[in-house]
């Protein structure tokens, strides 16, 4: 299977070393969301919210998901888990046991966090990252790339766009907007604008703003790689990450609150528990008998 993008409000680029794991296969239940009225041209945020729910209830099931106790979930958990919700939106969270390197955010508030990002980003840069894909559900950019799929391919075969309602939507129709979500890119514009809410997200909440530059010095070095001239195709919509990163810093400077960043300690492990034993000495009383005279 040959390298895509991941859904609607991807952060940059799947920039992972190995093939691509995660992938939406559209089943049942969204064919029937779908049904219900959806309308390509005036789809709404819940209309769009139900499709991505089914979209990535199908992914959890076709990837490994990091369990409660597992250490890349406590990681975000504690990274994370008090920002889950904001003005606007609610957010639910998962980790996948994958090394690429991303995450993406949909319509319906999922967030999606690859364990390759984790093993290359400290808490201040993960949040950066995250932020940048909250950016993507706020302004409603994830809305808006599950309507641009739906719009080009569940009208292409047979169903006219001047039509209000599409009646019925076939399994191979629902295959072909799960590619386009798969395939879908932000517009500059958009990713500048996820960016800079990244910046004021680290910003409101007392975090390092610097870890956004050095996000995106980690993902420039990446693209120097291997993998050079894969990305740089991939990228062509998006803004370069140098340049990016060179935004992220002026930033900080115009606040007066640039400082290179030093990357911190990465532990995406789960604390040891040691059981300790009780160890119990029993002392024996000597009797001394005195023999009678």
């Amino acid at each position: 299977m040959k390298k895509k993008f991941i859904i609607a409000g991807l952060l940059f680029a799947t920039f992972g070393m190995t093939k691509m794991n995660a992938q939406i296969n559209f089943g049942d239940k969204a064919i029937g969301a779908v049904q219900k009225g959806v309308t390509a041209f005036t789809l709404t945020n819940a209309d769009a919210a139900a499709l991505s729910k089914e979209a990535v209830a199908k992914m959890d099931t076709e990837n490994e998901v990091a369990g409660p106790n597992d250490g890349y979930t406590l990681r975000l958990n504690r990274v994370f888990g008090k920002h889950s919700t904001g003005e606007g939106y609610t957010l639910n969270y998962k980790v996948y046991k994958v090394k690429d390197v991303n995450a993406f955010a949909t319509a319906d508030g999922s967030v999606r966090v690859f364990a390759g990002l984790m093993d290359i980003m400290d808490d201040n840069e993960l949040l950066a990252v995250i932020g940048h894909e909250i950016g993507h559900v706020a302004n409603n950019d994830s809305r808006d790339a599950m309507r641009a799929a739906y719009q080009k391919e569940a009208l292409i075969d047979g169903a006219s766009s001047q039509s209000a309602k599409i009646a019925a939507v076939t399994d191979s129709q629902l295959g072909k907007i799960g590619s386009a979500l798969i395939d879908s890119k932000h517009s500059r514009k958009q990713e500048s604008e996820a960016d800079l809410f990244a910046y004021n997200f680290l910003k409101k909440n007392g975090y390092n703003v610097n870890a956004e530059e050095s996000a995106f010095r980690i993902l420039a070095k990446m693209s120097e790689g291997a993998e050079a001239s894969f990305i740089e195709r991939m990228m062509s919509s998006h803004p370069d990450s140098k340049q990016r990163a060179e935004d992220a810093k002026k930033r900080a400077e115009k606040d007066g609150l640039y400082k290179p960043y030093v990357q911190q300690k990465i532990v995406n492990t789960a604390p040891v528990t040691t059981s300790t034993k009780k160890t119990t000495t029993t002392t024996k009383k000597k009797t001394t008998t005195t023999k009678k005279k």
